[in-house]
This record gives structure tokens, sequence and C-alpha cells, in this order.
């Protein structure tokens, strides 16, 4: 029996159209004639899937009970029974519940492959359980349903149904994905723009990456060895010269004039590992096709050409870029190089691009000499071992044990040859082999004591000697040094992946830099100096250790940076090969301070500029918000006054209404005006410590009319970490400016919710919104969007509240509240006893949830 095929339609999040899609499907395929069954569909009570359900047979759906309550699950015996060609199962994810026949739904779905039915489901992109982790990172959330990689892989189709997250979140928004009661806090959690954008993101490039394959798959199963030019893939072939540079580069741009054009490096060695290509180069050429976009390939081949064609063809590569040969004119007598062969057998779907560069004919020149660096004491011990070892040996062998036989002296001899190149490098092994070979010929080849050799078989034994030694001295030799060269290369390549690190992070601490290259390079004392011109002293930009150098000269070490810069460095002289690291350390020391420079000029202009817009504000809020009250106050009061007017009780009532409804306004704005000042000059310091927030909020509300709002405060909520009066500040301007723009007779909501380590405050109201360009604006001091409806306030207390949320640790964000109007959600953290408990009681309701 041959088995059902699959097809999954795969989401980024919940609500882009999976189900809805599964089932146009099945409308499709039932109006030509497939017989087509529903197995298992959720629509979760949404009006257009349940439409979609309409017309298409549903298999029913089995009852099990589970801890005094009844679930419905997929009933595979009798989609097996019923045989149709197609099966409808949603929620590829979903975990069965105990006493179904399956753990998970996926295990049911792959009983009905095997059964010859073909399935159409659905899954989102977070459970794949691959990407957990990922999906953790990015909305906070475990997803604990998942489905293994190799089981979606294994589909035969895999469609994407796609959605903006702006276009999802008005879906969310609009009732059309969760129940009302639960918008407000998907749309403030799991469905941000940013976890729908990252999600979305993911979806894509897991769907990108298995059409690739796909692709790679159908031209292996082909035997297709033709460049299919479905888009640009530009291979630069590498030598490790510093042509590199250019040849990268070039390629790049070459890429960019094509939509998704990839760009793979590769360099070719030869097999036996040996190459004269600088480490160093090529690590900087990696870099930089990193830095680019692309990726760095190392292949293994003895014929260039042919390594080169061969990997290009099997990544589907369509333009290959080489640099001009290096070669002088009169090496061409050995072959045609590199560049003309590849471009001779390329063929017509593989272009090959030669470049030019400034190293053109000019020759290889001589392998770059990067001998070890051993040491006094071993090139020492070398020598001794060289010369004394067989001296001493032939002294053994004469006087202890004279008849050991002429190869088991050679083997002796041998051994010290091997033991000096491991010690001192290879010439005190090739003069270990020529005492070695002097002193066999004189005592232990007949006749002894004499350079003469009798037997033409011991010469034979003598030059073989001489040969085996010398070779194995240089092979020992080559791999000491290869080994000192691997292990100075890392050490290399960790700092400036350091430093790397350093850029991508946007770290600028100066000394925790300096203090690297101190320790690093094991120095007394590092010191950044500078000075604005020749004659000019010097000055110290920053150091760490003891005793810093004022000058360069007074330095052991000096790298200058640029005409005027310096990084100074006390304690020992370093070798050259120390220096390339160290000027990258220099260059980026004067990177960060350049950087914290650029960044508080930019924070002292930020700061003049908007205590310049605050003044001009406060003068505008004083010449004109200032002046109403006080008018109004000013008039009441001279009204009363008035000896030619006999006021009623009412009238005189009124009037005195006025004038305390003057002096609160004139005590909210002045009192704004001065928790403005102090945020600005940063006097504000909250006094944390826990608090229940059922015993803030409603002493909060002592503002607005008691008819005015609704409270919600769960008394379950967790302590918080605030200070109070700040809190109750806070929530206060925010619910004063909820109830001015609510709309008459509607109440405005104060819910509080707890959400993992941290308490959510949402103020809620129906008035006219504020559009998404606007919400960030609204918190700034002296902003007001549109006409404010009962014309109080200068634009001071949404400001306020933010200064305080955040000096508390806290954030503070506006949101659409779904319907129409505007949500505040204030967040603060839990306190740290609670919020252990609360991590505590977690994790004992995992272990007893089934």
């Amino acid at each position: 029996m041959a088995r059902g095929k699959l097809r999954i339609y795969l989401g980024a999040a919940p609500g882009v159209g999976k189900t809805y899609a599964m089932l146009s499907e099945a409308h499709r395929r039932v109006e030509r004639g497939t017989d087509c069954v529903v197995a298992f569909v959720e629509h979760h009570r949404r009006p257009r899937t349940e439409v979609m359900l309409h017309g298409l047979e549903e298999i029913p759906r089995r009852a099990i009970e589970y801890r005094d309550s009844v679930f419905t699950e997929m009933d595979v015996d009798a989609v097996l029974a019923r045989r149709p060609d197609v099966a409808l199962v949603d929620e590829l994810a979903h975990t069965n519940v105990p006493g179904s026949r399956n753990t998970k739904r996926w295990q049911d779905v792959e009983e009905l492959l095997a059964a010859g039915i073909d399935v159409v489901s659905t899954v989102n992109i977070q459970h794949l359980e691959s990407l957990g982790d990922v999906v953790e990172s990015i909305t906070g959330v475990r997803q604990r349903e998942t489905v293994p990689d190799e089981v979606v892989r294994r589909a035969d189709q895999i469609e994407l149904v796609d959605m903006s997250p702006q276009a999802l979140r008005r879906r969310m928004a609009h009732g059309n994905i969760y129940k009302p009661d639960k918008v407000d806090a998907a749309l403030s959690n799991y469905f941000r723009p940013g976890n729908l954008t990252a999600l979305r993101e993911l979806a894509l490039l897991w769907v990108a990456d298995r059409v690739d394959a796909y692709l790679t798959e159908y031209r292996n199963e082909h035997q297709v060895s033709t460049i299919w030019g479905s888009r640009e893939r530009i291979v630069i072939g590498l030598t490790g010269g510093p042509e590199g540079r250019t040849l990268i580069r070039r390629a790049a741009r070459l890429a960019e004039k094509g939509a998704g054009g990839e760009v793979l490096a590769v360099y070719i060695s030869s097999s036996d590992g040996l190459t004269a290509a600088s480490p160093k180069e090529l690590a900087d050429q990696r870099t930089l096709v990193e830095d680019l976009g692309g990726t760095f390939h190392h292949v293994v081949g003895d014929d260039i050409p042919v390594a080169l064609l061969d990997f290009s063809r099997g990544v589907n590569a369509t333009q290959i870029v080489l640099g001009v040969s290096r070669r002088r004119s009169w090496q061409y007598v050995f072959g045609p190089g590199v560049g003309a062969t590849v471009a001779r057998d390329s063929g017509p779907d593989l272009d090959v691009h030669l470049i030019t560069h400034d190293e053109a004919g000019k020759g290889r020149g001589l392998p770059v000499n990067r001998g070890a660096r051993l040491g006094r004491s071993r090139v020492t011990w070398g020598w001794l071992v060289g010369l004394g070892g067989p001296v001493l040996l032939t002294w053994l062998l004469s006087s202890v044990s004279p008849n050991v036989g002429l190869a088991n002296d050679m083997l002796l001899y041998l051994t010290l040859t091997v033991a000096a190149a491991l010690l001192g490098g290879l010439f005190p092994a090739l003069a270990s082999a020529a005492a070695g070979s002097l002193l066999l010929n004189w005592y232990f080849t007949p006749p002894v004591h004499t350079f003469t050799i009798a037997d033409p078989k011991n010469i034979v034994a003598i030059v073989i000697f001489v040969g085996v030694a010398v070779s194995v001295a240089s092979v020992v030799d080559l791999a000491a040094r290869r080994t000192h060269q691997a292990a100075r290369l890392r050490a290399e390549s960790e700092i400036l992946s350091f430093l790397a690190g350093n850029v991508l992070r946007g770290e600028t601490g100066l000394e925790e830099l300096l203090e690297r290259v101190r320790e690093t390079f094991g120095m007394e004392s590092v010191a950044l100096l500078e000075r604005e011109s020749d004659v000019l002293p010097w000055t110290c930009a920053g150091s760490v250790g003891a005793h810093p150098c004022a000058v360069p000269d007074d330095a052991d070490v000096d790298v200058p940076v640029g005409d005027h810069m310096a990084l100074a460095l006390t304690g020992r002289v370093l070798p050259a090969e120390d220096r390339r690291v160290l000027a990258a350390f220099a260059a980026q020391a004067v990177v960060v301070l350049d950087r914290r420079r650029l960044q508080e000029e930019a924070d002292r202009s930020r700061a003049l500029a908007e205590g310049n817009r605050i003044r001009t504000a406060l003068l505008a809020a004083v010449s004109h918000e200032l002046r109403t009250p006080l008018a109004g106050i000013k008039a009441a009061v001279t009204s009363l006054r008035s000896d030619d007017v006999e006021w009623s009780d009412e009238d005189r009532a009124e009037l005195l209404e006025a004038i305390e409804e003057g002096a609160d306004r004139l005590d909210h704005l002045v009192g704004n005006l001065l928790d403005m000042s102090r945020l600005q000059t940063g006097t504000v310091t909250p006094i944390i410590r826990e608090t229940d927030l059922d015993e803030v909020i409603p002493m909060a509300l002592g503002g607005v009319p008691e008819d005015s709002v609704d409270l919600d405060i769960p008394e379950t909520l967790p302590m918080v970490d605030v200070d109070r009066g700040l809190l109750e500040r806070a929530v206060a301007n925010i619910v004063e400016n909820a109830v001015k723009y609510s709309p008459p007779g509607e109440k405005v909501l104060v819910a509080a919710s707890a959400l993992a380590d941290r308490v959510e405050v949402r103020v809620v109201d129906r008035g006219p919104g504020v559009p998404d360009e606007a919400k960030d604006r609204i918190f700034e001091p002296f902003q007001r969007y549109g006409d404010s409806p009962r014309g109080a306030g200068v634009g001071l207390g949404l400001a306020v509240a933010r200064g305080f949320t955040e000096a508390m640790g806290g954030t503070i964000h506006a949101e659409d509240t779904p319907g129409g109007g505007l949500t505040m959600v204030l967040v603060v953290g839990t306190a740290p006893q609670r919020r252990q408990q609360a991590v505590r009681d977690d994790a004992q309701a995992s272990s007893h949830s089934p």
C-alpha cells in the first residue's frame, strides 16, 4: 500500500488563516470529486472559519473522560474505517488528552499516512521543536506543545500562510481571533508587533531553507549537473594573498546588482594540510566576507581548478570571481594557470570573472618564515641532545652493549634525531643526523675506527639512515611549527573575536578594554595618550595598572594611532608578531573613546535643547494656562466684593465654587510643573519598598468623580517594588487623563494583572484614541494631542507619569483599545520574595500537570 501524502499549512502565529486556507483547499478538492472528510478541525468559534465547514463531511469525534471532565479528540479508528482519499487534521502539534490512542496528534497523522490516506494539516512556526528556545527568547513564552522538525520536513508540500503583523493585530482587535475579554492581554503580550515580526521572519527563513533543500534534493535525484540560475550565487576563489580583499569587494558589488544574490568565498588547500597562505590574511578575509553578508568555506583538494569547479556546481553557483594570476611571464611555461583553466572548463552556464589587482604579475615570492619562537632554553637542550646525545649513546653502545647490531644502532641514533627536532627544531636535528652518521661509520661499521666501509650493504644502510633522519627531522620540525602557529592563531582569533563582539554589542567601556589589553599581553600598565598637535604635551585619555607612562617615549611598547594618539604599554618588550593584534586593540580603543565623547556631546546637546524647549513651553503655559484660572478667580472675587449687586445664597455659593475650582486647577498645574522640574533636574529619589496595589490605586482615584471609574484589582496580585507616592501620582495622572477624554456616560476601566515577574496596570478609556505616530509623543512635556474636551491642563500629566514610573524601574506605554479608545499600560516589577514564590508555584503546577 502506497503511503499517503502530507500537506501542511505553516503560519507564523495563530490567526493568520491556516485553518481557513485548509478548508478552502478541501472545498476545491470536493468540487473536483475527491473524497475529502474533516477528521478534526477546531474553528475556535470564529464565524468565517465555522462557515467554511458547511458542505464538508465531518467524522464524529471521540469523547474521553479525564479528571471529571469530558474532552473530544480525533477518532483515528473511525477515520481509518471510513478510508477517505483526504483527511483534514488541524493543529498538528496538539497534545492529545490522556487515554487517547497516541500521545501527540502528529502520531495520529502518521497512522493515517501509513494507511494510504492523504492528510492536510496546519501548524505554527513556534511549535517546531528546534525553535523552542528561539521562540521563548522572543516572546517570553515556552511552547509546551511541539512537533519534531523532521515530521514537518517530510511533508510532501509545505505552504506558508503569511500575514503582516499590522493586519494580524487588526484582526485581533476586531475580535476575529480571540474573545473580546482576551484581546487586550493578547495584544499587549504575545501579539506585540515585535514578536509577530520576529516570528514571521522565522517562518519565512524556515520555508526558504526548505525550498532550497527541495531544489538540492531534486538536482541530486535527477543528477542535474548544469547550473540552474534560480538566483545569483557568486563563488570567490581565494589564495590567501592580499588581492583577496579586492575580489571580495568586487563580488559583493556584483551580488548587489541582483535581488537575492549570495556570495560564497572558498579557499582550497592541498590534502597534506601544508600551505604557504597567511592564516592571518585568511582570517581577515573571512571577517570581510561575513561582514558583507557572505559565507566562507575551506575545501581540501590537490587539483585547485577541479576542486573549485566541483564546489561551484555543488552549490549551484552562477558566477566565479578569480584574481588575475600573480605569476610572472616566464612561469607560464609550467601551465596556463588556475584562472585560465577554470575559464576553459567552466562551460556555458558558469560565468568566470578575472579581476585585476595590484599584485598581478609580481610573483608569489618566497614562502613567509613562520618558524616558532622556541625559546633559548629549548634550543639549548636541542643542541645538547643533537650533539651530546650521539656521543653519550656511542659510549654506552661501545662499553655496555657492544653487540646490539647495526640496525638497532641506527634506530637508537634516529631516536636522538627526532628528540633533537622536537626540542630545538630543524638545525639541531640535522646536526644530530650528521654526528650520528659519522659515529655509526667510525665505531659500528666494519672496518671500525675508519671511515672506510667494506660492505656495500652498509653504505646503503648509512645513506638510508641519513635520508630518513633528515626527512623525519624536517617533518617533526614542520609539525611543531604548525602546532605553534595554530595555537597562536587560535589565541589571536579569540582576541579579535572579543573585539568584534565589542563592536557588535556597542560596548563603550574604555577602561575595560584597556584592562583586557593589559591582561592579554601581561603588561604592568596600559594608557591611551593623545595630544592636539605636535607641539602640545601628551594627555592621558584613559589608563589602567600601576604607574602608567605619561609620554610614549617612556613606554616599553607604543602603538601610534593616527598623528596625535598612541597606546602606551609598560612591563616588557613585545615581539613584532604581537604588535599586529595590539594594533587592532589600539584602533578599537580610539573608536571607543570617540564614541564616548560623541555620546557625551549628544547628551549635553540634548539636555540643552530639552531645557530650552521646556523653558519656552513653560513661558507659554504661564502666560496662558495659569492666567486662565487666575482670571476666573479674580472675576469671582471681584463679583463677591461688589456692593452694587445683591447676591443670593445660590449665586454666592456658585462663585465660591468657581474660586475653589480655579484654585484646585492652579494647584494641579503648579504641582505638575514642580514634578516636571524635579524630573528634569534629576532630584527624584524613589524609596522602593514592597507594596500592595489595592492599597495604592484606590487612593489615586480621589481626583475624579466616583462614578467615572470601574476598578478591577484582584486581591491575589503579588506585591510590587515601588515608591507608593510616585506610583499613586503616576496612576492619578493617567486616570485623570482617561476620564477627561472619555465620552459622557462611559466609565474608565482600571484593571491589574500579574504576568511572570511583573504586574501590569491597564487604564482603558473609550475616547477618540491616538494614532500610532503620536503614541510616544503624548508622553513628552507640554504635548496634548488634539483638542482637550474640557480645556484643562498644559500637557504635563502623562510626562510626569512616565518620569515617575521610569524612576521606579517600570515602563508605561499606550495601546489602542479594541473597539475604539486608548489603553495606558503601566508595568512594574514584583517584589523578589513574591517573585521567587511565584516561580516555585509555577514549577509545582507544572510538575502536577498531566
